[in-house]
């Protein structure tokens, strides 16, 4: 079905998986992934505040309040886009993207969740993948950053197997505790180098002066 907003009609495909945009009716068929528990076992993967730490109900309505409170913040200098992973026709998580003065910078960076029962099969490295050829290929990124705690080895296999370059470490919290992040860096050089040639973006075009952007060069 083709929505009014044009966020939510942009699709990625890969040979494994579709990223869509994160409707309300694709948002439902996650709930009960949310509900059985996304973080429920450390090292906590998400910084604070998240609402993955919270307990149901209230962790599945906070997180559909976060979504639909990015949706309605999007303008030129701050946006978010949502969406939701399908692999076989099925929600198994989701997966962001995040510019901030992107019409001057260029910069994103991202963010992604898999439900535990389909972590191990290579599908984080595929839906990052999916993500990157969306802001590189799609709206003309110059650079994407990413950022997972230290002890998080499988969001930090994921940068280091895409050609991020180490970006030095910050500081953050998760679950009030203090925990060493690790920052990563991908310059569009670098992606251009390894792009894949079997992804396929649509509703992209319709998508840009949403953002503020006109057509990638």
């Amino acid at each position: 079905m083709a929505h009014t907003y044009p966020p939510l009609n942009v699709t990625v495909v890969t040979p494994r998986l579709t990223l869509a945009g994160a409707s309300d009716d694709l948002l439902e068929r996650l709930v009960p992934l949310v509900r059985a528990g996304i973080a429920d076992t450390e090292p906590w993967p998400f910084d604070d505040p998240m609402s993955f730490y919270a307990d149901s109900p209230q962790r599945e309505w906070r997180w559909l309040r976060g979504i639909w409170a990015g949706r309605g913040r999007v303008t030129a200098d701050a946006w978010r886009l949502y969406f939701v992973v399908l692999v076989d026709g099925q929600p198994v998580g989701m997966q962001d993207l995040t510019g901030r003065d992107f019409a001057r910078f260029g910069t994103v960076s991202s963010f992604s969740w898999l439900a535990p029962a389909h972590r191990g099969r290579g599908l984080g490295r595929q839906m990052r993948a999916a993500i990157l050829h969306l802001a590189f290929a799609g709206l003309g990124a110059r650079e994407a950053g990413s950022d997972a705690f230290a002890d998080n080895h499988a969001s930090n296999r994921v940068s280091q197997a895409l050609g991020y370059e180490r970006n030095g470490t910050d500081w953050d919290t998760r679950r009030g505790e203090p925990a060493l992040i690790q920052r990563w860096r991908l310059t569009r050089q670098v992606w251009q180098r390894h792009r894949r040639d079997d992804i396929t973006l649509a509703g992209v075009e319709q998508c840009l002066p949403v953002l503020g952007l006109g057509r990638p060069g």
